[in-house]
């Protein structure tokens, strides 16, 4: 069957407290109304890149990977802005879409932009620059009404909207897009005729989205109070973020009799779609590199082991250092026929760091805990000789899967750790894991009470 219309602005559960379909759902969504392909284009992030690609693959779904950006408005020559737009800085919605790997390349960078600078953690954007400077391999479509073109044109300023749409169109080309959608909301009204004439004026094509946020109308309700909870406000207020019943999975059906007068809207979704080629696929982690000395990774870890085991069988007998000598070669045997010992080497860095700087750091917990390795590099401080503890448990040749230390730094110096990791591997090479919080059964109860 022949697509009719792809969905290019969808909200995963990973637009967190403002998307509310699950990733399988938007597959299913997709196999119940034939839609061949389909994007993501979660708020400010590819959270959801991995299942999503996936997801897409196991069902025969072409994945188009993207995300939905803030874009800071420039400054007006010699204006000075205020204290409230230094606080909150002016924003407008950009919809990027992958479409080969330099594209996805080039919007990880973007991200790294839009999080770390000036003024960035606390109101996460990107500049038209760097907008700029990073568009190869990327489609952009300008966000409708609440993009930069709509703000200009809804503030009565249609030659400076012109005048952004050529600059965008000098960098992406082709790759640009007049974003209209059919909401039933006001400013869509307000915008659309001037930016159909901007579009045909200066050959821009246009694509037709439907915002995406639940995937049914009847579920508008409970959505709102979704975002009431987001925002911390109350559903009976009146001056909030609101959406509409229309941001709903629309079938092609639904879309092409919405834009019946704009067909070529609906052709370019399917245009669009035929351009992306780019999947995610699992990579082997990548470890910075230890600084060995002369010494390779191999070499330095058995050293540094043979050192450490001296060091905890002082006066023992030699009955037990023959016993944790043997036991240490095994797994060193292991550790080193598996590529770890860098890792072992790196995490013994920073946790002896850490001990010599009077940072709390607990003594091991997890399968960790059962490596003699481990216990002589002072990474764990449980002895697993004395408590029977495997080593297999915590790395095992016949299952190849990365070995997890579980290691308790003190809650008010940890930081102090991190920045040493940092400033020592490199600030671009250390992340810190996020576990996103659930809307749990009894505590979603209290809030929806508490919104409505």
């Amino acid at each position: 069957m022949t697509p009719e219309f792809i969905h290019l602005h969808v909200h995963s559960q990973y637009s967190l407290l403002e998307g509310a379909m699950k990733i399988p759902k938007l597959i299913d969504a997709c196999v119940e109304h034939n839609m061949p392909a389909m994007a993501i284009t979660d708020t400010a992030n590819l959270f959801g890149g991995m299942d999503f690609s996936y997801a897409c693959a196991a069902a025969g779904i072409q994945p188009i990977l993207g995300t939905l950006l803030l874009l800071k408005q420039e400054a007006e020559p010699g204006h000075m802005p205020s204290v409230k737009e230094e606080i909150n800085p002016p924003m407008d919605k950009i919809v990027l879409l992958v479409q080969n790997e330099t594209g996805y390349k080039n919007l990880l960078k973007l991200f790294n932009h839009y999080y770390m600078g000036e003024g960035k953690q606390t109101f996460p954007h990107i500049t038209l620059p760097e907008l700029e400077e990073f568009s190869a391999g990327l489609i952009l479509l300008t966000g409708g009404p609440e993009g930069p073109i709509g703000r200009y044109i809804l503030s009565g300023q249609p030659d400076k909207a012109e005048s952004l749409l050529l600059r965008l169109k000098e960098t992406f080309g082709d790759r640009l897009y007049m974003e209209i959608m059919r909401h039933g909301m006001a400013i869509e009204r307000q915008t659309e005729e001037a930016f159909l004439d901007l579009a045909y004026k200066h050959n821009v094509p246009l694509v037709a989205t439907n915002d995406v946020l639940f995937k049914t109308a009847d579920m508008y309700e409970a959505h709102d109070a979704l975002l009431c909870i987001a925002d911390k406000t109350y559903v009976d207020v009146q001056d909030r973020r609101k959406v509409t019943p229309q941001h709903y999975f629309k079938t092609a059906e639904e879309m092409k009799a919405l834009f019946a007068d704009l067909p070529e809207a609906i052709q370019n979704t399917v245009q669009i779609a035929k351009r992306c080629g780019f999947m995610l696929h699992k990579m082997k982690p990548a470890f910075p590199q230890y600084d060995c000395g002369g010494f390779t990774e191999d070499e330095l870890l058995v050293k540094k082991a043979h050192e450490g085991l001296e060091k905890r069988m002082k006066n023992r007998s030699e009955e037990d250092r023959k016993k944790y000598a043997d036991r240490m070669e095994y797994e060193l045997g292991i550790i080193k026929q598996m590529g770890f010992p860098g890792y072992f080497l790196i995490v013994s860095d920073f946790i002896q760091w850490s001990k010599a700087h009077g940072i709390p750091v607990g003594p091991g917990r997890g399968s960790g805990a059962g490596s003699v390795v481990a216990w002589a590099l002072t990474i764990t401080d449980i002895d697993p000789l004395k408590f029977n503890l495997l080593f297999e448990r915590f790395l095992n040749p016949e299952r190849v899967s990365m070995p997890d230390f579980d290691v308790d730094f003190c809650q008010e110096r940890r930081g102090e750790t991190i920045q040493y990791v940092q400033e020592k591997y490199g600030f671009d090479h250390v992340a810190q894991i996020v576990t996103f919080g659930q809307l749990q059964a009894k505590a979603v109860i209290r809030d929806v009470g508490r919104v409505l």
